[in-house]
């Protein structure tokens, strides 16, 4: 199983500097966290894009290039890519360039995002929400096969055999796709035979069950290998030496970030008894000692019945940055050794 982080590279909103101070500021600590990442073993470091004040993340790629540039091992994704309201050219040409820089670990998590600030942004109909993601979905899967593209559809201009470059190092550039409670996601990815990853952020894991039997189901009827249909995970988690302390660091950042949340949806208030609830044996959040956080990890794959990797959202920002290093180097030196040594003992 690969493990690794996932961003949004969140900023505390209630900072009085100006915005591009601050600004600054986040991303040289981004930029350390994910070196760090890297040197203790992480195998992914994921950027999700969004277009909100309180994140630096409306160009994934162009972070993830800085951190290619800093980095020798770790595979560098979005986590995700908006497709529906982006251009799957340059969505290519990007990431196919940000693999050139890596010398091959690029990789894009597409997904229709779970805000809506950037159709409006980018002049896209809500009311076309899945029909836009279909069809810009088609259409990058051709630009990852093809260098010259045939292609027709209804939101984007057609291509008639215009060559798109660069060329990625890797051959096909791996693409997964995001889904989160939605079946129809699933039966998607399982079609197309890309891999998945599924954003379990509160409940249990085990009730994720039935949607991941229905992506492999979709996929073996489509004809697909299953090896081709692997799964992966992307929840909430936190990792400090103690159960206590890894629960006391995260529940100010979390409470915060996801109270603003709930508060724009409609959603209840956020208590520290629901969220302690998540940090139980079955609960989504990884947040404990390494042996905890490891032993969760191991839970989250047999209720899967088998995931390739898990990626934790760690919520920098609303942590200190000092605290998140020590998180992260924690993960890397502790945690993923402790799961690995299960893996070879199984």
């Amino acid at each position: 199983m690969q493990i690794g982080i996932d961003s949004f590279v969140e900023m505390v909103t209630q900072d009085s500097r100006p915005s591009a101070q601050r600004g600054q500021e986040r991303v040289a600590q981004l930029l350390e966290e994910i070196e760090l990442a890297d040197r203790v073993g992480l195998d992914v470091y994921g950027i999700g894009e969004h277009h909100r004040e309180e994140y630096i993340a409306s160009s994934p790629a162009v972070l993830l290039a800085a951190a290619a540039a800093r980095t020798e091992n770790i595979r560098l994704t979005s986590a995700v890519t908006v497709l529906s309201s982006d251009d799957p050219v340059r969505v290519f040409q990007d990431f196919a360039t940000l693999d050139l820089i890596s010398k091959g670990r690029a990789e894009i998590i597409v997904g229709r995002g779970s805000f809506i600030e950037s159709y409006p942004l980018f002049g896209y109909d809500l009311e076309n929400y899945d029909e836009l993601f279909a069809e810009k979905l088609d259409l990058l899967l051709h630009l990852r096969d093809e260098v010259k593209v045939y292609w027709e559809g209804k939101h984007r201009p057609s291509l008639a055999g215009q060559g798109v470059w660069p060329r990625p190092v890797q051959t096909p550039l791996p693409i997964r796709l995001g889904a989160g409670g939605t079946p129809n996601s699933f039966v998607r990815a399982g079609k197309l035979g890309l891999p998945l990853t599924v954003a379990i952020i509160g409940g249990e894991p085990h009730r994720f069950r039935p949607l991941i039997d229905l992506y492999r189901d979709a996929g073996r009827r489509a004809g697909h290998a299953p090896e081709a249909l692997n799964v992966a995970v992307h929840s909430i988690g936190y990792v400090a030496e103690t159960d206590q302390q890894a629960a006391e660091e995260l529940w100010p950042a979390y409470s915060h970030t996801f109270g603003r949340i709930g508060r724009e949806r409609g959603w209840g208030p956020m208590t520290r008894p629901a969220f302690d609830a998540q940090l139980g044996p079955t609960g989504a959040f990884v947040v404990g000692s390494p042996e905890t956080a490891a032993a969760k990890l191991r839970h989250i794959s047999e209720a899967l019945g088998g995931v390739s990797r898990v990626t934790l959202m760690m919520s920098g920002g609303p942590i200190a940055h000092e605290k998140m290093l020590l998180a992260i180097e924690m993960f890397g030196s502790k945690v993923k050794p402790r799961v690995e040594d299960a893996v070879l003992a199984s």
